[in-house]
């Protein structure tokens, strides 16, 4: 792959690149950049996740080094979302998670590494800079730093104001050129190239070179947008109603898009175009053949092929293509990409025990017995005195 086509797969549907240069000069001489996405391991991953994914399975056939840190740290840190109990089994269920997703696609991992936070983030070296950050860092920027990653409240656990910390000293540990990451997590990236230098954290660049005798660690990072939800908003685990789980059979796929919400000539919020757009296209075209074809069949017509989303989104603003026609076909298409990955999970005794320890099924409540006295009609003991 050319330069210029690595760029490409790297810049495709992002929604801002900081910092593009670091990135741009690696790929010029021919490297391999350094990239890494963090995930807090808290609820069940769910179809959303296929929009990370994609964006990853792009990096590593871009020939990018990516490091995908499993943070059960921070899972426990955000407002107790994890047991800490169960993170250890929800990061495990991760792992096989993202691995499937990723082999669904057909890209190679040899380039991937999974990193559990745990791992290092309990080293005294770690956090003794968690410590020295907190000690210079205001209790307004940790918040503003964090405020639409982590749960707010007026009366927030301090655990909250440390979550952005240890994201900012990730970049540092993890040894990256990149971050990658959600939109709303710009404010965090920003403020990495802001807490990183006051502890110290700074590279030569050249000796030699008075001009600049010591510059700041710089990093890129990439962004991807928020994505609508099948019902217009966030696609969030805790709404059964907005997402669709890795796992679901072809039937409650189904079911869950015919209810899912697309107002007809509407592309803004559009949950189903916009997974069309993030993940249903770029995964046909790692696949090999980038397409998206909408069956007709019913009307006697030839079916709808796309290969761009704008494409689409002009059929869709002037009805050639209908929320009728496109929640099937999407539908189509998803579980043929789930098939792979539910496959891989019954198949794996080990994925299966991990998601039982992960996410356990709620305890059933018994039901109490109310104690009458010995002397109720209704009481056997009572019957057999009367008779």
């Amino acid at each position: 792959m050319e330069s210029t086509e690595r760029l490409a797969l790297i810049r495709e549907n992002l929604a801002e690149f900081l910092n593009a240069d670091i990135v741009e000069k690696i790929i010029a001489d021919g490297g391999s950049p350094k990239i890494y996405w963090g995930t807090a391991t808290t609820g069940r991953p769910h179809c959303g996740y296929f929009v990370p994914a994609m964006k990853i399975a792009q990096l590593l056939a871009a020939g990018c080094e990516v490091t995908v840190l499993l943070a059960d740290v921070h899972a426990f840190l955000d407002s107790l979302k994890a047991p800490i109990e169960l993170v250890k089994h929800r990061a495990e269920f991760y792992r096989h998670v993202i691995t499937s997703m990723l082999q669904a696609v057909g890209v190679p991992t040899e380039k991937l590494r999974m990193v559990l936070g745990s791992s290092y983030q309990l080293s005294a070296e770690y956090v003794m800079d968690v410590y020295k950050l907190a000690s210079i860092t205001s209790e307004h920027d940790a918040k503003r730093a964090g405020a639409e990653i982590v749960k707010q409240s007026d009366n927030a656990p301090l655990s909250s104001l440390l979550y952005p910390m240890l994201q900012v000293l990730d970049e540092q540990y993890l040894d990256c050129d990149a971050q990658f990451g959600g939109i709303d997590q710009r404010k965090l990236f920003i403020a990495a190239k802001d807490w990183l230098p006051k502890l110290g954290y700074r590279e030569v660049r050249d000796l030699f070179d008075y001009r600049c005798p010591r510059l700041t660690i710089k990093r890129a990072h990439l962004l991807n947008p928020m994505v609508p939800g099948l019902q217009g908003g966030k696609m969030s685990s805790s709404d059964p109603d907005s997402k669709i789980d890795l796992l679901d059979p072809p039937e409650v796929v189904n079911k869950k898009l015919r209810k899912a919400f697309a107002a007809p000539k509407v592309i803004e919020e559009n949950g189903i175009l916009a997974f069309v757009e993030y993940v249903l296209l770029p995964a046909a075209a790692l696949r090999g053949n980038r397409e998206f074809q909408v069956e007709r069949e019913k009307d006697g017509l030839e079916p709808l092929v796309y290969t761009t989303i704008a494409h689409m989104h002009d059929d869709y603003r002037n009805e050639v293509l209908t929320p009728q026609l496109l929640k099937p076909a999407v539908a189509k298409a998803l579980n043929e990409l789930l098939t792979p990955i539910q496959s891989a999970y019954q198949s794996s005794s080990a994925w299966q025990e991990a998601a039982l320890r992960a996410y356990p099924p709620p305890m059933k409540k018994e039901k109490k017995v109310k104690n009458k006295g010995s002397k109720h009609p209704g009481n056997k003991d009572q019957k057999e005195e009367d008779k």
